[in-house]
């Protein structure tokens, strides 16, 4: 290409820049709220819903924020997230609350007991006036088996105070959460190695 050519590719890109910053800019603009808790879900079939909830965590704790996490169905075994997360336990209140997978536990009253615990301590740490982010890990699936009631798990987290973010994961979430919800993310299943065989791997999974 000659630089006649190069010159003008680079004049239209700049234009084409100068009129997507000002549209930007004036969206920008319009915003008026500085600063809102949200309550944000996870939800859909797809992998990556806690794993997007604690890449936020890793966020807010760069900023110095302490946080808390209540973990509602998966039990106490490792994980490489809570390990790394160990390291910042001054900002942390971390609370694994399940017992596994509910085809594991095959007791429904167990399950119901374990999350009625789970609750009330997202209940305590949302009373408290320091935590600025909590994630309820796998609420949704609490939800989804009637271990909880909806209208008080609903009703809660929209009376939260006005600085506290909350996000909440799992599958197949509720409508009433859904429209309760600041932001929804749902991923999509395209494709999944445990179709074609590869067991949960340490690292990846857990």
């Amino acid at each position: 290409m000659n630089s006649a050519h190069d010159q003008s590719e680079a004049l239209r890109h700049r234009e084409k820049m100068a009129k997507r910053k000002a549209v930007q800019d004036a969206e920008v603009a319009g915003k008026t709220i500085a600063e809102k808790g949200l309550l944000i879900v996870h939800t859909g079939p797809g992998k990556g819903k806690s794993t997007a909830a604690f890449g936020l965590l890793l966020r807010a704790l760069g900023h110095g924020w302490p946080c808390g996490v209540v973990q509602f169905i998966k039990g106490a075994w490792e994980t490489g997230e809570r390990t790394a997360l160990n390291r910042f336990s001054d900002l942390i209140s971390w609370h694994t609350m399940g017992e596994g997978f509910t085809w594991e536990t095959q007791d429904r009253a167990r399950d119901m007991a374990a999350a009625e615990a789970a609750w009330t301590k997202a209940l305590e740490l949302m009373a408290d006036p320091k935590i600025r982010l909590l994630i309820l890990d796998e609420l949704n699936i609490a939800l989804r088996y009637d271990y909880l009631s909806l209208g008080d798990v609903v009703a809660a987290l929209s009376g939260r105070r006005p600085d506290l973010h909350v996000v909440v994961t799992g599958r197949n979430a509720k409508p009433e959460m859904l429209e309760a919800a600041d932001l929804v993310t749902e991923m999509t299943l395209v494709k999944h190695h445990f179709k074609a065989g590869v067991k949960a791997q340490r690292g990846i999974e857990f």
